[in-house]
């Protein structure tokens, strides 16, 4: 009879951690998350300040939900950018911490304040249009939409 009390006790106490572990961000979101550069034109270099790089947009980086970091993005014939990226409470994360506090209790909530995992970076993705400058400027203006030309005015009788 014990023999079966202690086999039913394992199997609640492994339902019981399977249930804490699905609300859990960290379990269910990772610490990471796919960070996009977009920029019109593409082709363009970024640099962030905590060493990421690439040298042709559109590119995405695995960074931390935490992080929190500077953008430079140029081009050769463009004003260079510059930019802040940051992080906030997600929905998803939110809605795992919410669940931590009902089913996991304070481990849950902790452990996803440490590792960021409630977290998400904002902007994401960062979408930039560049400006031209100089010689740039002049030849993006020409290839705009070509002019219309406008009917004159009616005459007075």
């Amino acid at each position: 009879m014990k023999r079966l009390d202690l086999r039913a006790t394992g199997v609640v106490a492994t339902l019981a951690l399977a249930a804490m572990a699905s609300g859990c961000a960290t379990v269910t979101r990772g610490t990471h998350e796919a960070w996009s550069v977009n920029t019109v034109p593409s082709n363009a270099s970024v640099r962030t300040s905590n060493g990421r790089a690439c040298d042709a947009t559109p590119c995405t980086f695995q960074m931390d939900h935490r992080a929190e970091f500077d953008v430079t993005i140029t081009k050769a014939g463009y004003r260079e950018w510059h930019g802040h990226v940051t992080h906030q409470l997600s929905t998803a994360g939110g809605a795992a911490l919410v669940g931590n506090g009902l089913i996991g209790g304070v481990p849950g909530v902790v452990i996803d304040g440490i590792t960021g995992a409630a977290q998400q970076l904002v902007p994401n993705p960062l979408n930039v249009t560049l400006d031209p400058i100089g010689a740039a400027a002049g030849a993006a203006a020409s290839t705009g939409a070509p002019e219309t030309a406008q009917a004159p005015a009616p005459s007075a009788p």
